[in-house]
């Protein structure tokens, strides 16, 4: 039960995630996600077999933990404005939603509800949106922060991205597996910083 409730707030938070890019890209001037039907909430226009149901439930079995993500809603970098920061801007708004989530409902916890059944969904509210916002700043493709990063490169760097798409998600299997131990205090700090309470 525990995993299916965890799943569903997952899910929640990605598709969310996942809808900020698109508006992010469609106010920058690109409607790719606008005409494929991927500006909604309706969360089986975004689930991924691998990222939505297998690697949560591979990172919960081995870790004990629960992580994954959507399909990436499409955008069409060259229809961008202003230039070379706005596909940051865009990888940035899935992230940006997280965080705004997290603080959203570690304000209602620290206004102190007193029923427990509503603590641990919300602390499970906070705590996922900060784990989705900072995994997905990890520099390693697909994830936003590795857009990020590549907007920071100059264009002769072009090769080295090309480089780093081609064997992303087996770096980021890496990272999931064997360097979560990193992050997971970063988490719980920022946890405790949002809600004021310990994990």
């Amino acid at each position: 039960m525990e995993f299916l409730f965890q799943i569903a707030i997952l899910i929640m938070s990605v598709v969310i995630h996942e809808v900020s890019h698109g508006y992010a890209a469609s106010y920058l001037g690109d409607e790719t996600a606008r005409y494929q039907g991927r500006l909604t909430l309706n969360p089986l226009k975004h689930l991924d077999p691998v990222g939505s149901f297998l690697i949560p439930f591979l990172s919960y079995s081995f870790g004990g933990f629960i992580i994954g993500w959507a399909k990436p809603v499409p955008y069409n970098p060259y229809n961008l404005r202003p230039g070379r920061f706005s596909e940051a801007i865009v990888a940035g708004a899935g992230p940006f939603s997280n965080i705004v989530v997290a603080l959203i409902f570690g304000l209602f916890l620290r206004t102190g509800p007193t029923n427990l059944a509503l603590i641990e969904v919300t602390s499970a509210l906070v705590f996922i949106n900060i784990l989705l916002a900072l995994f997905n700043l990890i520099p390693v493709p697909p994830l936003d922060g590795s857009k990020i990063l590549f907007a920071l490169f100059p264009e002769r760097f072009v090769e080295l991205r090309g480089l780093f798409e081609r064997y992303g998600l087996i770096l980021l299997l890496f990272f999931i597996f064997f360097l979560w131990q990193f992050l997971f205090p970063l988490v719980v700090l920022f946890f405790r910083l949002i809600t004021g309470v310990s994990l």
